[in-house]
C-alpha cells in the first residue's frame, strides 16, 4: 500500500508540471500585439501650381466664306415680250446701263392718245381764263377744266411709271452672271433674267464662338488668307449679328475687305485668323490640370490641405499651358499629378510647387 501511495504521489507532481507548462506557454501566445498604423488618414503626395500673371496675345483661327458685298437677282416688275436684250455675260456694267427692254407699244399708245387729249383741255383751260376775266364764264366752270387739265397729266403719269417697268436696268456697278434668257421671250416677276454681283469690294462672313464675343469691335481688322494664295489679306469688321446663333453658340461676323486682286473671289474659302490682343493679367494654368467631365471641366484647387474641385471656363491655349477665363484667380494653387486618385474633400499634401 505504502508504494502504491507512492507512486500515486509521483503521478500527481508530473501532472501538475505539465498543467504549470502549458499555461505559461498560453499566456504567452495569448498576449496581445501592437496594433499597426492603418494609414487610412494618411495624406496624398501631390505637386501644385501657383497661378501668376500672364502676359498672353491672343488670337484663333476660324472658317470663313468671301461674299459680294451686293448680290442680287434681277427680276421684271411686269409681264411681257424681251424686245431688247443687252446681256454680256461676266461683263462689268455701270449703275444704270440698260439690260432689256420689254414690249411697251400699247402703253405708248395709249400715252400718245393723252398726250393730244392734254393739248386740247390746255387750250379750252385757255380759253376759260380769258373768258373769266371778262366775266363770260363762272368760277366754277373755269375750275372744272383746270380739274380737266390735272387729271390728264395724272393719267400719264401712271402711264409713264407702267412704261418704266418695262425698262430694265442695273441697280448698281458690278459684274454680270449669266443671263437666263433670249430675246423674244415672254417672261414674267418671277423670271430671273440674271444675277449681278458687286465685285469691287467683298465682304468676309465669319463666326466665332460665343465666349470671345465680347471681344468682337467694329472697326477692328482681321487678316485671312484663301486656298488660291498664301497672301495675308485684311478685313475691317463693320458689322455683327443682333444675337447669337442658337444652333452653334456663336457669333456671326461681316468684315469689309477693300483691297481685293485676282487670287479672291467671291464664294471662296477663307482662313480667318482673328486677333483678340494682348491680355496683361491672363491666368494661365498647366494644360494637364484640366480635368474634362461631360457637360465642362475642373480642375483641383489646393485649399489649406483639402482637395477643392472647381468648374472653370477655358480660353485659348498653347502646347503647355491653358487660359482660364472663369472660375480661379491670380495665385490660386492648382493640383498638376496624380489627380485620378483625389476625390473631393481629399486631404493632399504638396510635395512641390511650380511657378
Amino acid at each position: 500500500m505504502k508504494l502504491n501511495h507512492g507512486k500515486l504521489t509521483a503521478a500527481i507532481i508530473v501532472l501538475l508540471f505539465f498543467m504549470s507548462s502549458c499555461g505559461s506557454k498560453a499566456k504567452t501566445t495569448d498576449a496581445p500585439k501592437p496594433e499597426k498604423e492603418s494609414g487610412s488618414h494618411s495624406e496624398l503626395a501631390v505637386e501644385g501650381y501657383v497661378i501668376q500673371p500672364t502676359v498672353l496675345h491672343s488670337s484663333i483661327e476660324v472658317a470663313g466664306t468671301l461674299l459680294p458685298f451686293e448680290e442680287t437677282d434681277i427680276h421684271p416688275e411686269v409681264s411681257g415680250k424681251v424686245t431688247y436684250l443687252s446681256i454680256k455675260e461676266g461683263a462689268h456694267v455701270k449703275k444704270g446701263t440698260l439690260l432689256a427692254r420689254l414690249f411697251d407699244g400699247d402703253l405708248q399708245a395709249q400715252l400718245h392718245k393723252l398726250s393730244v387729249q392734254l393739248q386740247v383741255a390746255e387750250k379750252t383751260q385757255q380759253r376759260q381764263d380769258d373768258l373769266l376775266k371778262i366775266g363770260g364764264i363762272s368760277q366754277q366752270d373755269y375750275d372744272l377744266s383746270v380739274l380737266d387739265v390735272s387729271s390728264i397729266k395724272a393719267d400719264m403719269q401712271v402711264l409713264q411709271a407702267n412704261i418704266d417697268k418695262t425698262i430694265i436696268k442695273a441697280p448698281f456697278d458690278g459684274k454680270l452672271s449669266f443671263k437666263n434668257i433670249s430675246i423674244g421671250a415672254f417672261i414674267t416677276p418671277t423670271t430671273i433674267i440674271t444675277t449681278i454681283r458687286q465685285d469691287s469690294k467683298l465682304k468676309l462672313e465669319f463666326s466665332v464662338p460665343e465666349k470671345y464675343g465680347p471681344r468682337v469691335l467694329l472697326g477692328n481688322v482681321i487678316s485671312f488668307t484663301t486656298e488660291a494664295s498664301g497672301k495675308k489679306y485684311k478685313a475691317k469688321i463693320y458689322a455683327t449679328e443682333s444675337g447669337i446663333t442658337a444652333d452653334n453658340r456663336s457669333l456671326k461676323v461681316h468684315a469689309l475687305v477693300e483691297n481685293i486682286d485676282k487670287n479672291i473671289t467671291a464664294g471662296s474659302f477663307a482662313k480667318v485668323i482673328f486677333d483678340m490682343g494682348d491680355n496683361n493679367e491672363a491666368v494661365m494654368v498647366p494644360t494637364q490640370a484640366i480635368i474634362p467631365a461631360a457637360r465642362d471641366k475642373k480642375v483641383i484647387l489646393y485649399n489649406g490641405g483639402i482637395a477643392d474641385f472647381k468648374t472653370v471656363t477655358t480660353g485659348t491655349r498653347d502646347s503647355a499651358r491653358v487660359e482660364i477665363l472663369s472660375g480661379l484667380s491670380i495665385g490660386d494653387t492648382v493640383i498638376i499629378t496624380g489627380l485620378l486618385s483625389i476625390k473631393p474633400g481629399s486631404n493632399i499634401n504638396l510635395s512641390s510647387l511650380n511657378k
